[in-house]
């Protein structure tokens, strides 16, 4: 079971490091090549999470838990911030090259004015929380639901509901919760004067600037 619930995060996680990287704010970017940097970030990032993400079958393989109590926990219930906290890092990390380089920053006129690290700190730091909205709410929503319908006759008596079921749920859960975390925060962030730059706190006609955040 270990074996399998590695390859699956494996797979999730690896589509989850290369969408965030194709769907960054690439404003400041010359070569739109993915480089060698980022090629070793996005490894790096899918094999560290998707072995995160197993840990809850590793400390019940690992620590040889028996207890029905404590494995309902690391199965139901930790994967539920666990998968939360792994989709925010994944974000952070893929695009933290943007924080470092800066983006694009326009007026209200659609003009770019200058690229802004504040900016992009803020369309990295919105899209991680969206990311975790989306695997939070997708993991709690199932889990939570097949945890309470386990106590129910039906589902006592008919053991094999719960899988289906489970599997349902999620794909019901996250068809419903991609567009709700997408809009979260609008696609053409704004950012105010006083958080920008002392350069471009100037050029921010308005009182503010406007940025693309990326999905």
């Amino acid at each position: 079971m270990l074996y399998n619930n590695l390859f699956f995060q494996f797979l999730l996680q690896s589509y989850c490091a290369g969408f965030n990287h194709a769907n960054r704010n690439s404003s400041t970017e010359q070569d739109k090549k993915a480089s060698l940097k980022q090629l070793l970030l996005i490894a790096g990032t899918a094999s560290y999470t998707s072995c995160a993400g197993a840990l809850p079958q590793i400390f019940i393989n690992r620590l040889g838990i028996r207890s029905p109590a404590v494995q309902t926990f690391f199965r139901s219930l930790f994967p539920i911030p666990l998968s939360a906290a792994l989709a925010f890092f994944s974000v952070f990390t893929i695009r933290s090259e943007e924080s470092e380089t800066g983006i694009q920053v326009f007026d209200r006129n659609g003009n770019p004015v200058g690229i802004s690290k504040a900016a992009a700190e803020k369309a990295v730091r919105e899209t991680a929380l969206s990311r975790a909205a989306l695997f939070g709410t997708t993991a709690a929503v199932p889990n939570l639901l097949v945890l309470l319908l386990k106590r129910t006759r039906l589902f006592q008596r008919n053991s094999l509901l719960a899988a289906p079921f489970w599997h349902i749920s999620v794909a019901l859960v996250l068809g419903l919760m991609v567009p709700v975390s997408f809009s979260l925060f609008p696609q053409l962030g704004t950012i105010k004067r006083e958080m920008l730059e002392e350069e471009l706190q100037d050029r921010a006609a308005g009182g503010r600037l406007f940025y693309h955040r990326g999905l």
